[in-house]
């Protein structure tokens, strides 16, 4: 019999209640209501790691022009589905500045978060040639992105890069863009859930193949110059960003407000689509969409049919904030250095409660820290390890939600205060005396 911080009978009561079949393989959002119940009824308060929801404050460069922009009576008055013209504006020229790549504004579409902007780019993107009808996703990745395929009837095949690092990941893609059928490429960088960061070089490769198959990149750059070993903070000042834009055409790119910005709750995020990709034509979008024209089938499509638009004052308080952000009045990528610091105490936490990390090196490389970790524990699988650990008031997803063939769970930092990092510890410690013999369930009473 091994003690839990959790009663046994809690957490297995909820499971069954919950109706999920197998809580290491429940969505995101299925978890969150699982822990909050165990929370709830143990009086517990869990180490929250499975939900990336940024844990910092909204600056209020943006709070105070979205309140302007209320006070203004934009709330009564539809925006227009194309974007403001000073949120445009601003949108390319931080596209200038942090990515140091000219897009113009008329590329630059602001959307209800990337969630949004992600929909919107696989219902074009992924239409564009009917002779291409699947994506193509560099995994590990988002696992949601998956579901908005399945809920669209667009068919995805996927692989997981770690073993193909460098050179390798050329050869990787060619056996499938090579047969023909894939439509465009989907991948995020810093990458979600591993922290991977994709090399100048294998960003070259991805960029020459798309131009050579014809298929369009989606780069979601939802963790924007958070790659923290290099600081891309100043705007107009290499480094920058890095991005496929600098080898092809062919791209779009999800740029988000939640993390880069903490301004998740407000929704608002852009899809810049490349110069070269806005104005070409495609026949075979006719089969969707009134326009062949890709950039003006993307607005009267789908941008049009899901939402109208973007909320009218947010989009007021985004552009305020990316004109600060733009003129050098405020460092973003300062204040979301928090997340790294955060991520480097929590690391060696883990490691050293006989965890490991799983995802660790980009090619010679020692990962960066930041918003997301991966971690193992000796031979657990990742489902079985998420489901370990409720028992010890601790929360992940497992990595096997994300496209991955490796074993383990994503760590989530934002939402673990500093206060919680010796709570962590001592979890940890007792979960780790518990399992590193043998694989045990717990079962035991509350400490």
């Amino acid at each position: 019999m091994h003690q839990t911080p959790i009663d046994i009978e809690i957490v297995d009561r909820l499971k069954r209640e919950s109706g999920i079949a197998n809580v290491g393989q429940a969505s995101i959002r299925e978890l969150v209501k699982l822990v909050n119940q165990i929370e709830c009824a143990s009086n517990t308060q869990f180490v929250k790691m499975e939900m990336g929801v940024p844990g910092l404050a909204t600056p209020s460069i943006a709070i105070d022009a979205e309140i302007e922009a209320l006070k203004s009576g934009v709330a009564s008055i539809y925006p227009s589905i194309e974007g403001i013209a000073p949120l445009k504006r601003e949108v390319s020229q931080f596209v200038k500045n942090f990515l140091n790549i000219d897009v113009r504004e008329e590329g630059c579409i602001p959307t209800v978060g990337s969630m949004q902007g992600g929909m919107a780019a696989f219902m074009v993107a992924g239409r564009f040639d009917k002779r291409k009808d699947t994506v193509l996703f560099i995994d590990p990745g988002f696992p949601v992105q998956k579901n908005q395929l399945k809920m669209l009837g667009i068919q995805y095949d996927t692989f997981d890069v770690y073993n193909y690092r460098g050179e390798k990941l050329r050869f990787k893609l060619e056996e499938y863009l090579q047969q023909g059928n894939i439509s465009s490429i989907i991948y995020s960088n810093p990458n979600n859930p591993t922290w991977v960061c994709f090399t100048e070089k294998e960003l070259q490769i991805i960029g020459e193949l798309a131009t050579q198959y014809d298929v369009i990149v989606v780069e979601d750059l939802a963790y924007f110059a958070m790659d923290f070993r290099s600081d891309m903070s100043k705007p107009g000042v290499a480094p920058y960003q890095p991005t496929v834009a600098n080898y092809t055409d062919n791209y779009l790119m999800l740029i988000s407000g939640s993390k880069a910005f903490s301004y998740a709750g407000q929704r608002i995020g852009c899809l810049v689509i490349s110069d070269g990709l806005f104005n070409r034509r495609f026949p075979d979008l006719k089969r969707y969409f009134s326009n062949d024209e890709f950039g003006k089938a993307m607005i009267f499509g789908p941008i049009y049919g899901l939402s109208s638009g973007v909320a009218h004052s947010v989009q007021y308080g985004f552009a305020a904030l990316l004109k600060a952000v733009n003129d050098g009045k405020y460092n973003f990528v300062e204040t979301t250095r928090e997340y790294g610091e955060k991520a480097k105490v929590l690391k060696t936490i883990f490691k050293q409660n006989g965890f490991h990390i799983v995802y660790d090196r980009d090619e010679d490389k020692i990962l960066a820290d930041g918003f997301y970790f991966t971690v193992g524990y000796q031979d657990l699988t990742g489902e079985e390890l998420v489901e370990q650990l409720l028992y010890y008031g601790v929360s992940a997803i497992s990595l096997g939600t994300t496209g991955s063939c490796r074993e383990g769970i994503r760590a989530c930092v934002s939402q673990v205060s500093r206060s919680q990092f010796d709570t962590l510890n001592d979890r940890l410690m007792r979960f780790n005396e518990n399992h590193r013999v043998d694989k045990v369930v717990a079962v035991s009473t509350t400490l």
